[in-house]
């Protein structure tokens, strides 16, 4: 099967499973004090450690480890909003991951003011904008640095600061979910006060990410139980996944030049490949500022669910534009907050490369989509 669905999830790195496996033997629990359990929270912290240097981070405590990128983003929302009190409110982009919409929903519905800023037609929200809809009581602004589904790059830092001049009491939130892969990420260069990863989507372990909060901003717990990740975050600790995280984190870093250079050759074939064959056919989002493993592409006349039925019985692998839940198609949110039609939504597909692309891989991709395309023609 030729891959190219790394948004979604991505393989296990080599270096990430050889770190897991190194770690069978710290078994015990971090929260303990005897041996085993001082070996278990020895590497954990050093994990810490290294990955609060990969992301800029000047302090390791500012690191929280959560059980994947929803679950940081939840507590960055949620977590700010209750700290500032119930009458405080949220400020998101229109194109946000749904674990930080339905945050936002989540303080609407306890009486908070959730405000949600739209987007161009490629899917980039205007900074002044976002600026606009902060008050003197936002408790959070959260803005993704790369949308998981055209890969449009938002202008993170411009909107950190412009924030900040307004209220400079709101805190600063970014889904970097997708972008770590292929960016080198400091957040002090963001300006950001926290920021989400999720370990799946750069070669780690499914079920384990972080939160970085910078050291002052203060986020109350959305999972009680328990003291952990000072008190920010009750649980008894994914050791293995999270020295799988920083081992995948710490892959990615030393990777990264090498894959900007191979998936921008790759993406660049491929798209070419597909505008020069289907008449018609649509790159979705900014053509140049956007993540370079992403391509957001609309077929016309065609239906994505069917495209993606077709593709995978020829050995490709992709995702549609919208989603089906329940029986249920919902066209995607991202694509109706640019503007999209519900027929030019139903329309489009992401297709995502990743570190296990090969050379031949987009040749091999564009003339899968070529031929299923014109067969359905």
């Amino acid at each position: 099967m030729l891959y190219l669905d790394h948004a979604a999830s991505t393989p296990l790195r080599p270096e990430a499973w050889a770190a897991m496996e190194d770690f069978r033997e710290n078994f015990g629990n971090p929260a303990g004090i005897h041996g085993v359990s001082r070996g278990a929270k020895n590497a954990m912290e050093e994990a810490r450690e290294h990955a609060a240097h990969l992301i800029g981070a000047s302090r390791s405590d500012e690191i929280v480890f959560t059980g994947g990128g929803s679950e940081a983003d939840n507590l960055a929302i949620k977590g700010a909003w209750d700290a500032a009190g119930l009458r405080s409110g949220v400020v998101v982009s229109a194109v946000e991951h749904k674990a930080v919409l339905e945050s936002a929903a989540y303080v609407e519905r306890l009486g908070g003011k959730a405000s949600v800023v739209g987007v161009s037609r490629v899917g980039v929200v205007d900074p002044a904008e976002v600026a606009a809809a902060v008050e003197a009581n936002t408790a959070v602004v959260s803005v993704m640095l790369a949308n998981n589904e055209t890969g449009a790059i938002q202008s993170v830092t411009e909107i950190a600061e412009r924030v900040k001049s307004v209220n400079p009491g709101s805190l600063v939130h970014t889904d970097a979910v997708q972008a770590f892969v292929s960016e080198t990420l400091s957040v002090d260069e963001l300006g950001v006060d926290m920021l989400s990863l999720t370990a799946h989507k750069f070669g780690g372990p499914k079920g384990v990410g972080l939160l970085y909060v910078r050291d002052g901003a203060h986020i109350e717990p959305v999972v009680h139980g328990g003291s952990q990740e000072r008190g920010r975050r009750a649980g008894t600790h994914n050791t293995m996944g999270i020295v799988g995280l920083v081992a995948a984190m710490a892959a990615a870093d030393s990777d990264r030049e090498r894959f900007r250079e191979m998936v921008a050759e790759a993406r660049h074939r491929f798209e070419a490949t597909l505008i020069e064959a289907i008449p018609g056919l649509r790159v979705n989002g900014p053509i140049s500022n956007r993540l370079i493993q992403h391509s957001h592409v609309g077929f016309p006349g065609q239906n994505s669910e069917t495209l993606l039925i077709r593709f995978d019985q020829a050995g490709l692998a992709a995702a549609a534009g919208s989603a089906c839940q329940s029986g249920a198609v919902e066209v995607s949110h991202v694509l109706t907050a640019m503007g999209f039609t519900e027929t030019e939504a139903a329309e489009a597909i992401r297709f995502s490369f990743g570190w296990t692309t090969g050379p031949g891989d987009a040749e091999l991709a564009a003339k899968i989509v070529v031929d299923v395309v014109e067969s359905l023609s």
